[in-house]
């Protein structure tokens, strides 16, 4: 007879469950991240100046260009794709977690903990980049062609970008804002990591709605220092996004941190 908790773990496309967290949750989050980045500086910085290179390059992108077009949906995509790329980062607040002493090596070797379904978990969010990018092109259409446009004449242009942007920030968070984590630690299908990610997003609307905001202003932060803050900010974020798939997606022993 087939052991049935085995199936279950092998079942495709399952959901698993979420608990029900408090509104400001996230701001407990980003307190353990804190001191996560202080039990592990050196790793934590490496990793910092690797994200901060990746708003350097589209900024300096922008300035070769000079295609304010990419402005947008470049920073989408690095406050949103870029979580994926912090699985190392995870991998560091893990180690933590159980008491170990994390090391470079081993936060490196975690992105290939599930290869397959994290690369195709990019794929599909860089489809969902290109798609903005289209989107952001023909919005930029209605842009008025006088020299000094009014903001009667903006407001087409405005609404429109603003709408699509909101939808489509909140579609890829919905779909991102746990599933690399998911599939670091439990080596899970694709489509089990993205549906758990949707479960738990709709359970916790408030407390999704303050993470998201807080990872927008450190985003902001970051691009206001002309990316310098990044050293810092991004490894704080991925530490905290740890903490919070802990606190939301039920595991086996469950932590407390709410």
């Amino acid at each position: 007879m087939p052991n049935t908790s085995a199936v279950k773990n092998q079942e495709f496309a399952r959901i698993i469950e979420s608990n029900k967290i408090e509104l400001m949750a996230p701001f407990h989050w980003l307190a353990l991240a804190m001191k996560d980045f202080g039990r592990a500086p050196m790793i934590s910085l490496i990793y910092g100046l690797i994200f901060t290179f990746i708003p350097w390059s589209i900024l300096y992108l922008v300035t070769v260009t000079g295609n304010h077009l990419v402005i947008l949906p470049s920073t989408v995509a690095f406050a949103l794709i870029g979580p994926m790329f912090a699985t190392g980062l995870y991998d560091v607040a893990w180690e933590l977690e159980k008491g170990h002493e994390p090391t470079l090596g081993h936060s490196f070797k975690s992105m290939f903990r599930n290869p397959v379904n994290e690369w195709g978990f990019a794929i599909m969010l860089m489809v969902i980049m290109i798609a903005w990018m289209r989107i952001a092109a023909l919005i930029h259409a209605l842009y008025p062609n006088t020299v000094n446009p009014g903001l009667d004449e903006l407001i087409t242009f405005l609404t429109m970008g603003t709408i699509a942007g909101g939808i489509l920030l909140a579609v890829v968070f919905t779909l991102s804002v746990f599933t690399p984590q998911i599939m670091m630690e439990r080596r899970v299908d694709i489509m089990t990591a993205v549906r758990t990610s949707i479960n738990a997003v709709t359970n916790n609307i408030g407390a999704m709605l303050v993470w998201a905001g807080l990872i927008i202003t450190g985003v902001v932060i970051g691009f206001a220092t002309f990316a310098a803050g990044f050293v810092i900010i991004m490894p704080i974020l991925s530490y905290a996004s740890w903490h919070a798939y802990i606190a939301v997606i039920k595991t086996k022993k469950q932590r407390n941190y709410e």
